[in-house]
């Protein structure tokens, strides 16, 4: 029987391009990446980005797939991990996320979104004004 990854946000503010970055990255010491054994790493990991990064990540390849408010990239992190970027409007607002998921999964990317959409009910209000600063 197959089971799917949970869904874990991994950083809890808006990520500035250098945070998505490190983000990316953040397993590259783990022994399971140079065994080739990493996916429980990454799967299922999501933080939210800004819609320039999302945008400049929409840009750097063409994209393996694209629907009206995701696309998956052309490049694999580990195994059938691959990065998606959404574009969600949550609340009548515009708002932009990364997450891992695993393809061989055709359901993950969707249920990823579900989770990160039923997630801002748990974390109350955003704090708009950290943005701003």
């Amino acid at each position: 029987m197959h089971t799917s990854p949970s869904f874990r946000k991994v950083f809890e503010r808006v990520a500035t391009r250098h945070e998505m970055y490190r983000m990316f990255n953040r397993h590259r010491g783990d022994p399971a990446m140079a065994e080739g054994d990493a996916q429980h790493l990454f799967a299922g990991e999501w933080f939210e980005i800004a819609e320039c990064e999302h945008d400049y990540m929409l840009e750097i390849l063409p994209p393996l797939w694209m629907r009206a408010d995701m696309f998956a990239m052309r490049e694999f992190m580990t195994g059938g991990i691959t990065s998606i970027f959404f574009a969600l409007t949550i609340d009548g607002r515009g708002r932009w996320f990364h997450g891992y998921c695993g393809l061989s999964d055709r359901g993950s990317p969707e249920r990823m979104k579900t989770e990160i959409i039923d997630s801002r009910i748990a974390a109350g209000p955003r704090h708009e004004a950290r943005r701003a600063a």
